[in-house]
């Protein structure tokens, strides 16, 4: 059985939650995986290596035999990565999220203690880099997907991958009800990716304030910039003003490289400068994650059902 397939038959609707740095939580994986689909958090969002330990061993005794995901940003400026990887090799994760870098060697490490290891990838170019290492599925992050996010179309970004990749292949960009996680499937992934939507989610880390701005948001309230991390990435042009910025006058210091760690000024602009993707217009109300999973899971199935497809 492909990798496709055996999480496909685990899973009520074939959507992967995404990590958003911050927002999620344990709870919300144990309620995403509870509700059928895979559940996932970024290792920096425990405030320690030692408390991602005891998120991720309860997340194990609670989601049964669901897959989840943790995600690790591999790049040299994370200064908790070798004793997060510690922490996942201990525990087992049964899917490990590689994030703006990577090498065989890691991709090999986890592989061998049983972890299935996914990249995200903004082109196609860097998609193949990763298959050359050897990784289990491919993330094509799309223009419009929250956190760090693409430039390219989907049908772009996956025609291109399509053409060479055969493997599990995951869609990022917007995708936030059951249509478009039947769409993402129609254009060739075998996986939906969704993150944004969950930001309203009773169970994650987000400020009353942040779920409101979801819920009254639309895709014309996002901005893309890389003043913050060094790399692209879409956030509430609100939250942008409230906290004095001009989003039409945003600079990036010159020279500045890319800046991905667990706490200081990078850390602090995720949690007062709030990040979304487009597809946040879907949302309108905040709600524990489980609804949401049901509407969705309602949506694909209705959806299915128009397109005459068996459910």
């Amino acid at each position: 059985m492909s990798v496709a397939s055996d999480l496909r038959s685990k899973l009520r609707i074939p959507v992967m939650a995404g990590p958003m740095f911050i927002a999620s939580t344990a709870d919300l994986v144990i309620a995403q995986c509870n509700a059928g689909i895979i559940g996932s958090m970024p290792a920096l969002n425990p405030r320690s290596t030692e408390a991602l330990g005891e998120d991720v061993e309860r997340i194990a005794a609670s989601v049964a035999n669901m897959p989840y995901a943790i995600n690790l940003v591999a790049h040299a400026s994370n200064s908790r990565l070798e004793a997060d990887l510690e922490v996942v090799l201990k525990y087992k994760v049964p899917i490990v999220v590689l994030a703006l870098a990577a090498n065989p060697d890691l991709v090999k490490r986890l592989q061998d203690n049983g972890s299935l290891v996914f990249q995200d990838v903004i082109k196609n170019r860097h998609a193949q880099k990763c298959a050359e290492m050897g990784v289990d599925g491919i993330i094509a992050v799309a223009a419009g997907a929250g956190g760090h996010t693409g430039d390219l179309s989907p049908f772009a970004l996956v025609q291109e991958i399509r053409e060479w990749w055969d493997g599990l292949l995951l869609l990022s960009g917007c995708i936030a009800n059951g249509r478009s996680v039947l769409a993402a499937e129609v254009l060739g992934a075998d996986l939906a990716y969704i993150g944004s939507p969950f930001l309203a989610s009773t169970e994650a880390n987000t400020q009353a304030g942040f779920k409101q701005m979801i819920v009254d948001g639309a895709a014309a309230d996002i901005v893309t910039t890389n003043c913050f991390t060094g790399v692209d990435a879409n956030f509430l042009r609100q939250s942008l003003i409230e906290n004095g910025l001009d989003p039409a006058n945003l600079k990036r210091a010159e020279g500045k490289g890319i800046n991905i760690d667990g706490g200081g000024e990078n850390a602090k602009a995720w949690k007062e400068i709030w990040s979304a993707g487009q597809g946040i217009c879907v949302v309108k109300h905040a709600e524990p994650a489980t609804a949401y999973i049901d509407r969705l899971a309602g949506e694909y199935t209705a959806a299915r059902a128009w397109l005459g497809m068996k459910a």
